[in-house]
């Protein structure tokens, strides 16, 4: 059972998970497998997320009615791309592109909780890893590898409705965070047995602290600290996206078959967001430590599957995947807790040198509780789904 006859199914076993609908806002799962395949290698992919997230509003005051939120999660996409070069027998240099975390959020069925005259409650988050990685090979079995990891990150949020207190507290809210760049680290190990198409790799990501420009307004017009309170100050955002762990395995287990399976923890446990004016008018209305987003518990996922070569040009695989989510409640932004799903996928091998490959997954939603910063249940949401489509190309050179 050697390598070479396992190796369509080998690339796809490696793809990683298709269209993430993950805890927190961890998006694309942050997979170094590129790096560890052979030789030359250059792949792109893209995903895309259609999920369908809705709930019933919580009534939070005498004569507010338990009003459906319509569907809040936006549908989105994030791309891919990674370049792996064998220097020598014993370096490897990788440069890899992706999208770690995010969130796309937005009300827009009339509710008292989430919409007011003005619009409805949104959020749109988004981040850019460029990961540099060094890789030593001392013998065919071993690969060390470590780097510098290029983020940025910026992000838009505007509150409305009754969740947030209406418009004379938060639910006049807006604040733009100026994209950032910022420094972090990655570092790992990989042992693999060519002869029985093993490898196992752990991979650590350190957290990324970010100091965002924030533009802050409050009832619909610009934040002027020294009529608030004389004790208010400016100054930056601080946003500390999360440390991670991927362990990843794979193994033959006969011919043209192989196993796969992927365990990621990620940090959200100690992860917030809390503007600079948000926190101070927080505080002075006794809302003491009250974030714009924070999570209660680590996430946890898995994806277990098969892939197996079909043909000399097709390869097929099946994968389930379950993810914990963060904690419950959780943020009225991502009112989800944790998944399970089911994926599929396809590659098509026209020459042995590249392929084509597609995916689709189907996440079922973990139902949960929403929360703001001075309310635990603002709105209930369930019995809801994702759709997420991939497609990838690869190319050994």
């Amino acid at each position: 059972m050697k390598l070479k006859k396992l190796s369509t199914a080998l690339i796809l076993a490696t793809l990683p998970a298709t269209g993430v609908f993950a805890a927190g806002m961890d998006r694309s799962g942050q997979s170094i497998a590129a790096f560890l395949q052979p030789g030359n290698y250059f792949e792109a992919g893209i995903s895309v997320l259609d999920p369908n997230v809705s709930g019933q509003s919580t009534p939070l005051a005498p004569g507010h009615p338990s009003q459906s939120t319509g569907d809040m999660a936006s549908d989105y996409y994030f791309p891919s791309a990674a370049l792996k070069l064998q220097l020598t027998d014993n370096f490897s240099f990788g440069l890899l592109y992706d999208e770690p975390f995010g969130a796309e959020a937005g009300y827009t069925t009339p509710s008292i909780n989430f919409t007011d005259a003005t619009g409805g409650t949104s959020a749109e988050v988004k981040t850019e890893n460029l990961t540099f990685l060094f890789g030593f090979q001392p013998n065919e079995n071993w690969n060390f590898y470590a780097g510098p990891v290029v983020q940025t990150a910026k992000g838009n949020v505007s509150l409305r409705g009754a969740a947030y207190g209406g418009p004379t507290a938060f639910g006049s809210y807006d604040a733009s965070m100026k994209k950032d760049t910022e420094l972090g680290w990655i570092a790992g190990l990989a042992f693999q047995i060519p002869d029985i198409a093993l490898k196992t790799s752990l991979t650590y990501r350190s957290e990324i602290k970010h100091e965002l420009q924030a533009t802050e307004t409050l009832g619909y017009g610009a934040i002027d600290p020294a009529t608030l309170n004389p004790t208010f100050t400016p100054g930056k955002t601080a946003v500390t996206t999360p440390q991670s762990v991927n362990l990843d395995f794979q193994t033959g287990i006969m011919a043209d078959t192989v196993a796969f399976a992927n365990v990621r923890w990620v940090n959200w446990k100690d992860f917030s967001i809390r503007p600079n004016y948000f926190g101070q008018v927080a505080d002075a209305k006794g809302l003491v430590g009250a974030n714009l987003v924070d999570y209660s518990d680590d996430q946890i996922s898995a994806n277990v599957g098969v892939g197996r070569k079909l043909t000399e040009k097709w390869a097929g695989n099946v994968s389930v995947g379950y993810d914990t989510g963060a904690g419950n409640p959780v943020t009225t932004l991502g009112p989800t807790e944790g998944y399970w799903n089911l994926g599929l996928g396809v590659q098509f091998s026209p020459a042995a040198n590249y392929f084509i490959a597609g995916g689709v997954k189907y996440f079922w939603l973990g139902d949960a509780t929403a929360k703001t910063a001075a309310v635990n249940n603002v709105g209930k949401f369930e019995d809801n789904d994702a759709w997420g489509y991939g497609l990838k190309i690869g190319y050994r050179f």
